[in-house]
């Protein structure tokens, strides 16, 4: 069964943050939606230090995203994101060595120290929707949400043995499992309507015959609702934030994420994309 695609869904979604540089640094932000050259709406990017602009490259990265890079003088700096989007957004466009790239072990993903319990729990079933629907409910069976459980550090494994995690961690988990099942996979960071708390979001994406489909063991937000913002082969490729250079503190962050009207439904034996 195939979700529907949410192309009449508006959504708004922003992000306000305050850094305190300790020295001179450079700053590469991920927090604008992906695609919107190819869709209908509009972003404003405001970086300022005193009430003075700070400016911001844009960088296009891998999966469809763009990045933005600030070089910061030593002070508070204060990011202000805001975007409207009105109907889909284009998925990432796909080459031949996704198949491989998203079936490769990764920092956060480790697929081969989970291929036996892969093998044993999911066992017998056809790598398709019910495989999707399997993996998402064992993973949300085994974890506890518990915001703050986990380290920055932390990968798949480590998540099963504690048991807890948050939505990043839920979405390693399935990664790792389904790359041990030999199914790409890789994740998406998010703004998600519906989030509560809100915050950023991360989600699981697996490749399934020839479109990638939303894994969100979490199952705390609308599949069809949320909008793009990186995609990668786990968190160390989608982080919104990375300094380099100099000490830099993020002393605060809100983020905001809603649709016009009420919320897509969600069915969760569907395969849903994100768009």
């Amino acid at each position: 069964m195939t979700g529907s695609r949410p192309d009449g869904l508006t959504r708004e979604v922003s992000a306000q943050l305050v850094l305190q540089a300790d020295a001179p640094a450079e700053v590469v932000l991920q927090v604008a939606a992906a695609g919107l050259e190819g869709a209908d709406g509009e972003e404003e990017l405001t970086v300022t230090r005193d009430g003075t602009a700070v400016a911001a490259a844009s960088l296009a990265v891998a999966g469809g995203g763009r990045a933005h890079l600030l070089r910061l003088p030593a002070g508070q700096v204060t990011v202000g994101y805001r975007a409207t989007v009105r109907g889909p957004v284009p998925q990432p466009e796909q080459n031949e060595a996704d198949q491989f790239v998203f079936l490769r072990p990764s920092r956060y993903a480790e697929s081969d120290r989970l291929a036996a319990v892969a093998r044993s729990e999911f066992a017998g079933i056809d790598a398709g929707a019910e495989l999707l629907a399997a993996v998402s409910s064992w993973v949300g069976t085994q974890l506890t949400y518990v915001p703050g459980s986990s380290r920055p550090t932390d990968g798949a494994v480590e998540t099963l043995l504690q048991r807890q995690g948050v939505c990043r961690d839920y979405a390693h988990l399935v990664i790792a499992l389904l790359r041990a099942l030999d199914v790409p996979a890789r994740l998406a960071a998010v703004y998600a309507p519906g989030l509560d708390p809100m915050d950023f979001h991360a989600v699981a994406e697996a490749l399934i015959g020839g479109q990638w489909n939303v894994v969100d063991a979490t199952l705390l937000a609308p599949r069809a609702s949320l909008l793009r913002i990186a995609t990668g082969r786990d968190a160390a490729d989608t982080a919104f934030l990375s300094a380099y250079g100099g000490t830099v503190r993020l002393d605060s962050v809100e983020v905001t994420a809603v649709t016009a009207g009420q919320l897509p439904d969600e069915d969760v034996t569907a395969l849903v994309s994100i768009s």
